[in-house]
């Protein structure tokens, strides 16, 4: 529960940094710009929080397969470590 907790005040907190921004930039054009880019804001703000919050995101379908070896290889180092003490 706190991390569901957790994950939703990060996406919030994202979101309005991102509303901020794209006001901010819309402003200098005009009124109704400034509410647009608001609005693209928060979705883009949103959406990247989701893509940080996922282990599985937009990242993971670009590492390579050498990469998942690695890593599995330290935990497994790390595991014999601990049983060895």
């Amino acid at each position: 529960m706190k991390s569901r907790i957790r994950r939703a005040l990060s996406r919030a907190k994202l979101a309005a940094v991102g509303a901020a921004v794209g006001a901010a930039v819309g402003g200098l054009f005009n009124r109704q710009a400034a509410s647009s880019g608001a609005a693209l804001g928060a979705f883009a703000g949103a959406t990247v929080a989701d893509l940080r919050s996922d282990p599985d995101g937009m990242l993971a379908a670009l590492r390579s397969e050498d990469e998942e070896e690695t890593e599995d290889g330290d935990d497994a180092d790390e595991d014999d470590a601990a049983a060895a003490s």
